[in-house]
């Protein structure tokens, strides 16, 4: 078990509050020591501040992509390599992420589309179909919305990029990939109910000893612990694709019959482990970002739908999904509509990460040449 994210929540009122965000850093590393000393491999720190609607307000487009490379540069002075700077909610603010996009490396954002409260924004979902479509053709191979997504329904505290935002005191939030986890504990069993008993027993013993160390890290530093996002990231190892785990429980391949009650299953338990938890804290289906989901992509085992209904008994929505580089605006913003549906409908977090390809059709594979990434077939959207 690796973790793969430490992640601490900032809230700032300009971007010349650096002290704030060193400080930030300064605890990542240490946070980080702390877990490798305890023989743990940390893959990553991030920083997530409040959104930059609050911290930009008021200045124009230029000024404010100004001030975010300028951020970028200072990061990168402390190497910080993820750094994201929450969401815009108004059409006038989503309007500039792919600007923020195509002029910095390391920033990650977010559109939020819709919430229980106040239900789906359709404008917001368009605008943000715009963004995705324009970020993908102004950055090579479409890699640009790596870096941004659009969800709903997602609450602070989520350690993951590109839906993190933050609020409040500063505070961190683990993230872990446990797909090594996952495979061991279906691979010792025949049927669903054994593999559900596996996984709640070995999960109960290895996130319980992150949470001691975790609790020990914000006593000693004074810094709130939000707990662990107990989410499946990925891997792009292939012995421990999510995929392939699924597939030692079933007759079939993933996205067989069968596939909807694991996606249950597993959610179930990452839900009622004995920690405290945050984020997803649910199934994540990252196509792009898992060696097995890829493969059986390009067998063509699921698709676009089946993501959509796997989300509505796991998260975190469509993630890493290559789609045509000539879909239409209209035809992304029905896929976000969909998806914050789910969301809404179900009281659940769900986010969308969509990949149009520029050039490049159902069928045709991604060559995305990210440390990543692995490449897969294009996704038919009807």
């Amino acid at each position: 078990m690796k973790i793969r994210t430490i992640t601490t929540g900032i809230s700032i009122q300009s971007l010349q509050d650096y002290e704030n965000i060193k400080q930030a850093a300064d605890f990542n590393q240490q946070a980080q020591i702390v877990f490798e000393k305890q023989g743990y491999k940390v893959q990553t720190t991030r920083i997530v501040t409040n959104t930059w609607e609050e911290y930009l307000q008021g200045l124009s487009k230029i000024k404010i992509i100004n001030e975010i490379q300028a951020l970028e540069q200072f990061c990168q002075s402390l190497n910080i390599s993820f750094f994201n700077i929450g969401y815009a909610s108004k059409l006038e603010t989503i309007d500039i992420i792919p600007d923020i996009n195509n002029n910095t490396s390391i920033i990650y954002c977010s559109s939020k589309i819709g919430d229980r409260e106040t239900g789906i924004n359709f404008e917001n979902a368009r605008k943000s179909a715009e963004a995705i479509k324009r970020i993908s053709q102004e950055s090579q191979n479409g890699y640009g919305n790596f870096r941004f997504c659009a969800w709903a329904n997602c609450q602070p505290g989520i350690p993951f990029f590109p839906s993190a935002y933050h609020t409040g005191n500063t505070s961190f939030a683990i993230g872990l990939e446990l797909g090594d986890l996952v495979m061991q504990s279906f691979s010792q069993a025949n049927n669903i109910p054994t593999a559900e008993q596996n996984l709640q027993l070995i999960l109960e013993l290895e996130l319980n000893k992150i949470a001691v160390i975790a609790e020990k890290i914000s006593d000693k530093f004074a810094v709130a612990y939000k707990g662990i996002d107990t989410s499946l990231a990925p891997s792009l190892d292939q012995k421990n694709s999510i995929a392939f785990a699924y597939e030692k429980l079933m007759s079939g391949k993933f996205g067989h019959s069968g596939t909807l009650a694991i996606s249950g299953m597993l959610t179930r338990v990452l839900k009622s482990v004995s920690v405290k938890i945050c984020g997803y804290s649910g199934l994540m289906l990252p196509v792009c970002e898992d060696v097995g989901l890829a493969t059986r992509a390009n067998e063509q085992t699921y698709d676009i739908t089946n993501l959509l209904l796997y989300s509505a008994v796991c998260g975190c929505g469509l993630d890493t999904v290559p789609i045509p580089g000539n879909i239409t605006i209209e035809a992304i913003a029905a896929l976000l509509i969909d998806m914050a549906t789910l969301a809404i409908k179900l009281d659940k977090p769900l986010s969308a990460r969509l990949f149009p390809i520029p050039n490049k059709k159902a069928g045709e594979m991604t060559t995305f040449n990210s440390p990543y990434l692995v490449d897969c077939k294009i996704f038919t959207v009807n």
